[in-house]
Order: structure tokens, then C-alpha cells, then sequence
């Protein structure tokens, strides 16, 4: 197995359980059309349900795994690894299958007789309602990134790549990886990942953010950040993006980037070496009756994004290769790719 992976990246491994036309499931389970939550009690039985009565199209998720996957299909094989906790399952299986067809390594660590994490993905017209039970994968072991096979990857990736979500259960091992990354002079990037990171797991998310080099999340959640932090416009998003830029760092050396996106409207860069001068990316929208679904097209922005980072891409050409990747995303079901593999790079 090669260690000279570029990429390395680590959150809740998921398959998301994927139905259409759910206006009537957002009703019974008070969900929001485009939103991301954990379940509550009140949500447990969506999971059985939709098996019953709805077509269940089952992919593998989890936001950085869709993530890693996207990374990997723009760079060659064995460029990403990925890991977080699974259990010994058929839907671990199902997971490994997708992985192995993108290129992506996974490295994860299994809990015996635990149940791999799911997602239900309800989706209504072009928008997404995402429902996490986190089962095995909020049962990661910090220990595990010390193992030999973790440990030798870490030394060899320029880049760690972590979801937001991963801050509900695993701030220690977030701490050790985002502090090695800012020691070690490698880059450590963060999504936001959903609202409710910002809102209720803000405190986690502050102590993480002085050793972030990226940090990437969509229009809701810069929102959210900036709410919960008492930001007097919101909804600006590059005076949002330059406040999180100018957030303490403790690696002066490399400037913060700050990547907000924003759906089919312009993507939004600000820099903390030149905050006043934000970059704004238009994206070229596709047809209404192009777009399939929207479930990860975040993710799949990230994996363009960081695979052109770590191929040593210029920030606009980072941009350009997420854009490309986030099109690609929404004309397919779920967080896929198109195969053969178009170059993006």
C-alpha cells in the first residue's frame, strides 16, 4: 500500500438511504426542505419507513467520505485516504464497494457488533433534507490515528480534510489532527458542514478554527456562523468570510482561505493576507431540467477543490475544478461522479 497519499481526510462514514418526492415525509417528521439535522427520537422510525413504502436508492455518504471520493476522482489513484468508524456490517460493504470503484483508500476503524451510521436523504424538488443517525461512526477512537497504517499517511498527505459534523462526538481527535497540521506546517481544511455546527457545537468549532488553513461552507451555514457570533450582517457574505478569515491563527506562516459557496450563484474567496479584497466566482448554472438532485453537491465542490489544492492548482483553478465537480454532482443521484471519468484537472 503506497504512503505517498496527498490527501487525507476523516468524518462520520454513512450510507444514505436516498427517496424522491418526500414533501409528505418532511410533514409527518417536521423536517425542513433543505437542511441537515441529527435524529431525535421523534425521527427514528423515518428510517424503516421509507424502506416500506418508499424506492430507496442507497449510496454511499457521509459529508467528507462524499468528499474524499470527489477528491479522488480528480486525481490518480491512491491520491486520498479516508477514515471514521464503521461497523462490521453489509452497509460498511457497501461503503468499501463505492470507495474502491472511486479510488479512495479507506482506512476505517471498525467496531465490532456496532451498526454503521445512516442517512436519510428526503429529497423534494431540487433540495435536500438530510436525517443522521450516527450509530458506529460517533464511536471513533482517537487511538486509532496513531495506528501505523493512520500514522504513516499523516506523515506523507499535504492536506487533512474534516466535516464539521465530526465536532458532535470527536473534538480530541480533532484537536490532535488540527494542531499536527498547524506544527507540521501542512494545511488543515474544515466544511462547515450544516447550520446547526455553528449554532450548537459552536464552542467545539472555535477551538478548532485557530489551526484551520481552509475553511469551506455554503451561504446557510456562513449564516449561521455569523449569527452565532454576532455579526451584524449575516447575509454578506464576504464580510462574513472575511470575519472568519481574520478569526486567530496560530500557524502566522500561510494565510487563512475562506471558501463560501452559494448554489448555482457566485462562489465567494477571501483570504486573511488580503481581507479586504474578496474574489467573487460566478458559477455557470445549468439548465433546471439538468439538475437531478442537490445531495452532495457541497461535498462534491469540496473534493474538486482540495484535489486541485493538493495538485499544487492556483485558488481560482481550486474553484473552477469544485464548480466543475458540483455540476457534475447534481445531474446524478446522490453524491456520484460520471464514469468513464471525465479529466477536471
Amino acid at each position: 500500500m503506497s504512503s505517498s497519499y496527498s490527501l487525507f481526510c476523516i468524518g462520520n462514514p454513512l450510507l444514505d438511504m436516498q427517496v424522491t418526492n418526500g414533501e409528505e415525509l418532511l410533514k409527518k417528521y417536521e423536517l425542513k426542505a433543505n437542511d441537515a439535522i441529527l435524529a431525535e427520537e421523534k425521527h427514528a422510525p423515518i428510517y424503516e419507513e421509507i424502506v416500506k413504502n418508499h424506492k430507496v436508492t442507497y449510496v454511499a455518504g457521509g459529508a467528507s467520505q462524499n468528499a474524499a471520493r470527489g477528491a479522488a476522482y480528480v486525481l490518480p489513484p491512491n491520491s486520498v485516504v479516508y477514515t471514521g468508524c464503521v461497523g462490521d456490517d453489509e452497509l460498511a460493504e457497501q461503503l468499501k464497494a463505492a470507495n474502491k470503484r472511486e479510488g479512495l483508500q479507506d482506512m476505517y476503524y471498525v467496531k465490532k457488533g456496532e451498526e454503521t451510521g445512516a442517512c436519510a436523504v428526503v429529497i423534494t424538488g431540487h433540495n435536500r433534507s438530510l436525517v443522521t443517525t450516527l450509530r458506529a461512526a460517533e464511536k471513533f477512537d482517537k487511538a486509532h490515528l496513531s495506528s501505523p497504517e493512520i500514522s504513516a499517511v499523516l506523515e506523507s498527505a499535504k492536506a487533512y480534510y474534516m466535516e464539521g459534523f465530526f465536532l458532535t462526538h470527536g473534538l480530541e481527535s480533532a484537536l490532535e489532527l488540527s494542531q499536527k497540521a498547524s506544527k507540521d506546517a501542512k494545511v488543515f481544511a474544515i466544511n462547515l458542514s450544516a447550520p446547526f455546527i455553528p449554532q450548537f457545537f459552536g464552542a467545539q468549532l472555535q477551538q478548532i478554527i485557530p489551526f484551520t488553513d481552509i475553511v469551506i461552507a455554503n451561504e446557510s451555514e456562513a449564516e449561521a456562523w455569523a449569527t452565532a457570533n454576532g455579526h451584524a450582517t449575516p447575509t454578506d457574505l464576504a464580510a462574513v468570510a472575511r470575519a472568519i478569515a481574520m478569526q486567530p491563527k496560530s500557524n502566522s506562516s500561510r494565510p487563512r482561505t475562506v471558501v463560501l459557496t452559494h448554489g448555482a450563484e457566485s462562489t465567494v474567496v477571501v483570504t486573511s493576507d488580503a481581507p479586504d479584497a474578496p474574489k467573487v466566482h460566478p458559477v455557470h448554472a445549468l439548465k433546471y431540467e439538468d439538475i437531478v438532485d442537490t445531495n452532495g453537491a457541497g461535498d462534491a465542490f469540496a473534493g474538486g477543490f482540495l484535489g486541485a489544492f493538493v495538485s499544487g492548482k492556483s485558488l481560482d483553478e481550486c474553484v473552477e475544478a469544485g464548480h466543475k465537480m458540483g455540476a457534475m454532482c447534481v445531474q446524478m443521484v446522490g453524491p456520484q461522479f460520471k464514469w468513464p471519468k471525465i479529466n477536471i484537472l
